[in-house]
């Protein structure tokens, strides 16, 4: 006895298109959020690694002047000051700063004793106020005019040794 039944049934293989079509987009949904959450956190990253720098800086200055009795030299953007190579690793200064710009030490200018930060002179990405106003929120008083962390040119803003 034959099985009639059996010679009727379809067997089905593989996707539809439209089954394709849906997963397609449902992965192309999960990237651009996975992206969109990395681009934050490398964003953060950079952030948190000038910080980082500037405030290993500072303290290296501090070092220095307790050393010589001198605050650092004024040196030309991007250029390491005279005898800071024995408190910093050169390859971090004159390497330019995480978020853009090169890092610059001021002396007896701009009104300041003595200050190091970044000058964004068209190396790398430029900061705009409202960007560096949430680094100084981080580790001073949010007021790119104030305190130890300050706004003291149009495209130079500096961590503060001496006013």
């Amino acid at each position: 006895m034959i099985n009639r039944q059996s010679k009727n049934r379809v067997y089905r293989q593989g996707f539809t298109l439209i089954e394709i079509l849906i997963v397609v987009v449902i992965l192309g949904i999960l990237a651009s959020i996975v992206i969109a959450q990395f681009r934050d956190a490398s964003g953060d990253a950079m952030k948190a690694a000038f910080l980082i720098n500037g405030k290993t800086f500072v303290e290296s200055a501090m070092r220095f002047q307790l050393d010589t009795g001198q605050f650092l030299e004024d040196s030309s953007s991007g250029a390491l000051p005279a005898g800071f190579e024995q408190y910093v690793q050169p390859e971090k200064w004159v390497g330019g700063t995480p978020i853009g710009g090169v890092w610059d030490a001021e002396l007896n200018s701009f009104g300041i004793t003595s200050a190091l930060g970044v000058h964004f002179n068209g190396s790398g990405a430029t900061r705009d106020d409202a960007y560096m106003a949430q680094l100084d929120a981080a580790v001073d008083d949010g007021d790119l005019a104030t305190g130890g962390f300050r706004k003291i040119a149009g495209d130079r803003y500096y961590f503060i040794i001496a006013d």
